[in-house]
């Protein structure tokens, strides 16, 4: 019973940060719709939507590196000085695609009108840090 609960929780879980970032797609979409009119668009808004959301969905939450070394022996838990991949580029992907959403929040909310290459710039954020964070996630599933 409890595996269960803990397995419904941990997809409520799941659910929640992919609701998270469609939520951050559409405030990024938002704010490069209004400033670019060719991007004012349902298709556009959806497609923003659902990268955020399998962005958050696969990125947050990665899998950990298996516990045994390359040679196949257990560790003892301590660092290897090996570098997580999948790790590093979830911690990037999620801080450029939050860092994105929050720049897009607070012009919108402000009202601020910032020139075109601010908005690119907040857009590239976004579209690199969903990507990989989508990048980490499909990596720590196949070592898995």
């Amino acid at each position: 019973m409890q595996t269960r609960v803990r397995k419904v929780a941990h997809v409520l879980e799941r659910l929640g940060l992919a609701m998270a970032g469609a939520a951050s797609g559409l405030f990024v979409a938002a704010l490069v719709g209004t400033s670019h009119s060719a991007l004012t668009n349902q298709a556009f808004l959806l497609l923003m939507m659902i990268g955020g959301a399998v962005g958050f969905y696969l990125g947050i939450d990665t899998p950990p590196r298996p516990l045994t070394a390359s040679n196949g022996r257990p560790t003892d838990g301590g660092w290897d000085g090996k570098i997580d991949t999948p790790d590093l580029l979830s911690a990037i992907g999620t801080f450029l695609a939050a860092f994105s959403a929050f720049a897009s929040v607070g012009l919108i909310v402000l009202r601020h009108d910032p020139h075109l290459a601010w908005i690119l710039m907040i857009m590239a954020g976004w579209v690199v840090g969903v990507a990989m964070q989508i990048i980490a996630g499909t990596i720590a599933r196949l070592r898995r």
